[in-house]
């Protein structure tokens, strides 16, 4: 099912803006279901699953990535957070998050960090409620046509 939520994930994000360069650089290359399978099978020590439900059904996934930074310390990184479009609004969100951060945390992250599209403001308020805020700004600028790449 986590396979599923990440490419309806893929598509959802593609259209934004800076979603075409977020799909080519960012996004998971398929084929994801070997990779997401170690992942959920335990089978990676840098990556942590979650799944959210509603009455058993599963509606979201989120994922985690620690990082070893180049002083030894832990990064966390939120690379996935996906909740059916049907789902949001009731609370499955920010409880695969309190999770996330707890894995965080049991991991001795000095941090977490997460993506927000340019633009995706329900994105962004709903890391910030979390205490995640801009500590870096990505900037691009397309060498191609403008149907081609943003």
């Amino acid at each position: 099912m986590i396979v599923e939520l990440l490419r309806a994930a893929t598509v959802e994000l593609g259209p934004h803006r800076g979603g075409s360069i977020w799909s080519r650089r960012e996004a998971w290359p398929e084929p994801v279901d070997p990779a997401i399978a170690a992942v959920v099978h335990g089978e990676s020590d840098h990556t942590r699953a979650v799944v959210g439900t509603i009455d058993d059904t599963v509606v979201g996934y989120g994922l985690l990535a620690l990082e070893n930074l180049h002083d030894g310390s832990i990064l966390a990184v939120v690379s996935d957070l996906y909740v059916l479009p049907g789902a949001r609004g009731v609370g499955v969100g920010e409880a695969m998050m309190d999770r996330l951060v707890a894995e965080a945390r049991e991991a001795g992250a000095i941090g977490i960090d997460a993506l927000a599209l340019p633009g995706d403001r329900e994105t962004k308020n709903f890391f910030e409620r979390f205490g995640l805020t801009a500590r870096a700004l990505v900037v691009h600028r397309s060498l191609v046509p403008a149907e081609d790449g943003s």
